[in-house]
């Protein structure tokens, strides 16, 4: 069997159509989900600054951006952190079984 033959088989595959939509659909949430908390972020040191200007607590020079800004970071790492375990598990295992069942 040649490689456009397999490809092809691969490509035909409904399994495959699955894997490719259910991959697509979870990463465009998680992007969503991360453009969504950067860009809340964002347009509050846009539009109101003073709210990430509140100190943590009475004296105290750190404000609520600092922990909220590091928050948008760790968001970002968690998510990227899902993504993988998800792409690791499932998807693999599905990459796989798709893989097995064409070279049969």
């Amino acid at each position: 069997m040649n490689n456009e033959t397999l490809y092809q088989q691969i490509y035909d595959n409904p399994r495959f159509q699955e894997l490719v939509a259910k991959r697509g659909r979870f990463a465009w949430l998680l992007s969503s989900l991360m453009l969504g908390a950067y860009l809340a972020f964002i347009l509050t040191i846009a539009f109101e600054p003073e709210i990430l200007g509140i100190p943590l607590a009475a004296g105290s020079v750190t404000t609520w951006g600092i922990p909220l800004g590091v928050g948008v970071i760790f968001m970002a790492i968690v998510l990227t952190g899902i993504y993988v375990q998800r792409a690791n598990g499932e998807f693999d295992r599905l990459n796989q079984e798709i893989l097995d069942e064409a070279q049969k």
